[in-house]
């Protein structure tokens, strides 16, 4: 028989492969805009029709090319982006030489441009991957690529192609993250019709960092900006930057995290693992923060060529990256104090609305001489001193030591950050008069972070309480896992889980943390395991410590409906100011809202 194994075409194999670079119009938008950000443009101008389906056009004035790098740029693995041939050291966001022979593989696509400092243009066309020899062209500096009708040289992927709104959203969404990261390029985008989709200016900041938060406040918004907490740290030659916004400014999707590798944007499952760690019981489970962290590691730590679309990396010691993203936010969280977003007052004076009247109410002036009729004055009379019987002592000694306070009455607004209480309502919300304006407390969910945290801390001083099993635990494993959990007994038993060797390929486990109570000890033990084989740190005990120490802190707090007293209202009120992450319950709810003077003003017409 005849051998039925053939060499397949060129222009076939190239329409194979540009399926796992080019999946959708954003895939080919963001390997030419990385392209323009290689090539030192300054400024790079995108354009979409049909969301990219029937045109995308990226124009960038960056260093062009001459008609010879032309007719390379085109074919395969062609690229000047790895001069000594090293994978180890990229220094560029493309390197793969793929991009533009596999867009042309499945498009009409047309390169115009001129070499800086060169008198001359060039441009060049490919059609379904046939490629024409170079012409030349009018064209002023840098370089443009036009890319007509995307895929009509493989229909099948224009099935599953969504409408082209969606398709726009993602490629604008490309732009935004790679423009996170450049913010010295000015980008844009333009759609159908010529409406104008994105405007970012370079930024003029003197500073990096100041660059950067520029940036981020046009793409993300100032709400963003003013609650954003600044992340640097390093460990080990490896350095983390970015912000991080305060627990209380959430989304219910991950979809506003933006996380980067040496500049290149990534969806990391590791690193968004670490962020939600980093936010642990600070956070309700579905509710994510928003967060644009920046890592940065030599090129041999990370490798960047997992995948073709290069939006995967995978580190070499992915332990130290992760305890570095975790540690860099959950210290930068505690720095915060008691801060809350400000996006909270917000929304709480959107609440407000001032009374029409219209029809429901008449006023009645008050008598001449005798002021408010008594039985108005009778409800405006000063709260009596003591707001209601003696209570209980909360235990908030507890917690760190506050300041020694002067009696209810005496207490100056202006000496605290969250000023002094003056009433309680409907025995569950503080108000506080401050120096500019008031504070509405959450009395339960404040005594619950302040709880949770003095058990984290007796935790971290005093060790895991463990509990000996009256039958210990056989657990059977594959034997690397086995040997990986019994390598990390030591650390294990830290934190209150005393296992050993059992054979090959078991574990038994004698001893657990107390917290736990009666749980599923095989689970635990294998996640464990898996965990411990892939990131080389036992991570989710501790997580689940926390977390049982959370629901204890909620349980143990003081209830909503509870009526306090003025000492006691106070007492609260200065250990939130002197304990991290008051802002917020263990659920990540706020636990206060303050609102400002003005804003008081505001709503009375005042100003």
């Amino acid at each position: 028989m005849p051998n039925p194994i053939r060499l397949l075409p060129t222009i076939l194999v190239n329409r194979i492969a540009a399926g796992e670079v080019v999946e959708r119009p954003a895939s080919a938008v963001k390997e030419l805009v990385e392209n323009a950000i290689d090539a030192g443009a300054t400024r790079v101008d995108i354009t979409l029709h049909e969301g990219g389906q029937s045109l995308i056009v990226v124009a960038d004035d960056g260093i062009g090319m001459d008609r010879d790098g032309l007719w390379l740029a085109v074919d395969r693995h062609c690229t000047s982006k790895l001069p000594d041939d090293d994978l180890l050291a990229i220094e560029h966001l493309g390197f793969r030489g793929e991009a533009l022979p596999s867009i042309g593989a499945v498009s009409r696509l047309t390169l115009t441009s001129r070499a800086r400092g060169s008198g001359e243009a060039w441009s060049l066309t490919v059609d379904g991957g046939i490629k024409h020899d170079p012409v030349p062209a009018a064209w002023s500096s840098g370089t443009q690529v036009e890319v007509r009708d995307l895929f009509y040289a493989t229909p099948a992927r224009l099935k599953f192609m969504k409408t082209a709104r969606t398709e726009r959203d993602q490629a604008i969404d490309m732009v935004r993250r790679l423009a996170m990261a450049h913010p010295a390029i000015a980008f844009s985008v333009t759609g159908d019709e010529g409406r104008v989709m994105l405007r970012l200016a370079p930024s003029l900041a003197a500073h990096a960092d100041g660059r950067r938060l520029d940036r981020l406040a046009a793409l993300l918004g100032h709400d963003f900006a003013d609650n954003a907490l600044p992340i640097d740290a390093t460990r080990e030659g490896i350095r983390l930057t970015g912000y991080a916004g305060l627990p209380t400014l959430h989304r219910p999707t991950a979809r506003e995290q933006y996380l980067f590798v040496n500049g290149r944007p990534v969806r990391d499952k590791l690193v968004a693992g670490a962020v939600r760690a980093g936010y642990q019981d600070l956070l309700a489970g579905d509710r994510h923060p928003m967060v644009a962290l920046f890592v940065e590691c030599p090129g041999k730590e990370v490798d960047v060529n997992v995948h073709p679309a290069k939006a995967e990396v995978r580190f070499r010691d992915s332990g130290t990256v992760r305890g570095l993203i975790v540690s860099a936010l959950r210290h930068a969280l505690a720095n915060a104090g008691h801060r809350s977003a400000t996006t909270i007052a917000g929304a709480a004076l959107g609440a407000f609305s001032a009374h029409s009247g219209a029809g429901t109410y008449r006023y009645t002036p008050p008598a001449a001489q005798g002021g408010l009729r008594e039985p108005i004055a009778a409800a405006y009379a000063p709260f009596p001193g003591g707001y209601g019987q003696a209570q209980p002592s909360l235990g908030l000694g507890h917690l760190p030591e506050a300041p020694a306070m002067p009696a209810a009455e005496a207490i100056p607004p202006e000496q605290f950050p969250l000023g002094a209480a003056r009433a309680q309502l409907h025995g569950t919300y503080i108000v506080a008069e401050t120096a500019d304006g008031l504070v509405i407390v959450d009395q339960h969910a404040a005594h619950e972070r302040l709880v949770h945290e003095r058990m984290k801390a007796a935790l971290a001083e005093g060790g895991v309480k463990r509990q000996t099993l009256l039958l210990p635990e056989i657990v059977e494993l594959d034997e690397a896992l086995a040997n990986g959990l019994v390598e990390r007994a030591g650390e294990l038993a830290e934190l209150g889980l005393i296992l050993e060797g059992f054979g090959g390929g078991a574990v038994i486990v004698r001893e657990t943390p107390a917290l736990l109570g009666d749980s599923d000890i095989r689970g635990l033990v294998r996640d464990l395991a898996e965990e411990i084989a892939e990131l080389g740190a036992a991570l989710s005990l501790k997580e689940k410590l926390e977390d049982i120490s959370g629901t204890m802190a909620c349980h143990g707090s003081v209830r909503a409906g509870r009526r306090l007293s003025a000492p006691e209202m106070n007492a609260l009120l200065r250990q939130m100011e002197a304990t991290p992450h008051s802002g917020q319950c263990n659920h990540g709810r706020p636990t206060y809202v303050e609102l400002k003077r003005a804003d008081i003003e505001r709503l009375f017409g005042r100003r």
